[in-house]
């Protein structure tokens, strides 16, 4: 499973969920900004308050690394 925890002014989320987006990958995206829970679990998995943070199956990726995501879902 893909998540994906971002808010509405950041364009590096932005540019990794389209990019999840065209190589067909389901997420569910969190806007932290207004979602205290998510906010809270974001900072759990991250240690820290920038965005985007990925988790793919638990495996944390913090900002858009196009590499890593590939690694992580095997692209």
């Amino acid at each position: 499973m893909v998540k994906i925890y971002s808010t509405p002014t950041c364009p590096y989320c932005h540019l990794a969920k389209e990019y999840l987006k065209e190589k067909n990958i389901e997420f569910e995206a969190y806007d932290v900004s207004v979602d205290e829970q998510a906010q809270k679990e974001m900072i759990e998995k991250s240690k820290q308050m920038a965005v985007p943070v990925i988790d793919i199956d638990g495996k944390i990726i913090i900002g858009f690394n196009r590499a890593e995501i590939d690694k992580l879902l095997n692209l």
